[in-house]
């Protein structure tokens, strides 16, 4: 059985995510399509045919799994911006974000075996949720919730992205984990620590001056933390 849900990790009302060139014109005023080799041009136009394919679906002229793309995320894969590159970019009271300082493999933590990125630069996750619902359970209790759901966790990266494009979906009582990354060790096994995104209290080795900074760190797979969801969406797709 599973403790009750605190009040202050229950569901919130998230805002709804801008159009996908609303986005991209905020990853390029960042540098993201530098860091992932990409002309700002070549941004522009994935974001632009996505739009135009929600239109088309809108209008009934183009059928897709996964229904419209209204609210999904502009997401860059992880192979060409990783996370320790996508940290340093949150920002929160003007404060910027990072990792903390026993996580110096961030960018080894890679997608589960079982999730399918789409083969391409750029790609658009679908009905992003932070799972508050979820809070109060570990990885290992939220994974099997989430697929018998038909939903997919969310990588590390994904998070920093949404988080970059709406700064209001980390808040304190309201952080999430992004299981849908893992470490895998050189015997095979999975590494236990999970990825997530909260906001420092600016103690220990964060540092005073990180106080109420966007975080990425991490939690045991087994352990169950009342303030952190679990991230996920209705699935991944190209913008076409």
């Amino acid at each position: 059985m599973h403790a009750s849900t605190p009040a202050a990790a229950r569901p919130t009302a998230l805002p709804v995510l801008p159009a996908p060139r609303t986005q991209a014109a905020l990853l390029i005023e960042h540098g993201v399509h530098t860091i992932a080799g990409l002309t700002a041009a070549e941004l522009y136009a994935f974001a632009e045919a996505a739009e135009a394919a929600e239109a088309a679906e809108a209008a009934g002229t183009a059928a897709a799994p996964g229904g419209g793309l209204g609210g999904a995320l502009l997401a860059v894969h992880p192979d060409r911006a990783p996370a320790s590159a996508l940290a340093p970019l949150l920002r929160r009271e003007g404060t910027p974000g990072f990792v903390v300082t026993d996580m110096q493999d961030v960018d080894r933590f890679a997608p589960l075996d079982t999730l399918a990125l789409p083969d391409a630069p750029l790609y658009l996750v679908t009905g992003p949720e932070r799972g508050d619902e979820l809070a109060n359970r570990s990885p290992n209790e939220a994974l099997p919730a989430l697929t018998a759901r038909d939903r997919t966790p969310l990588l590390l990266t994904e998070g920093i992205h949404w988080v970059l494009q709406q700064p209001a979906v980390l808040a304190r009582n309201h952080c999430f984990m992004t299981i849908g990354s893992r470490l895998r060790k050189a015997g095979g096994s999975l590494d236990a620590r999970t990825p997530a995104v909260w906001i420092s209290n600016g103690t220990g080795r964060d540092g005073r001056e990180r106080r109420n900074a966007p975080k990425v760190g991490w939690c045991w797979a087994g352990n169950r933390h009342t303030w952190l969801g679990f991230a996920s969406a209705t699935g991944r797709r190209g913008g076409s």
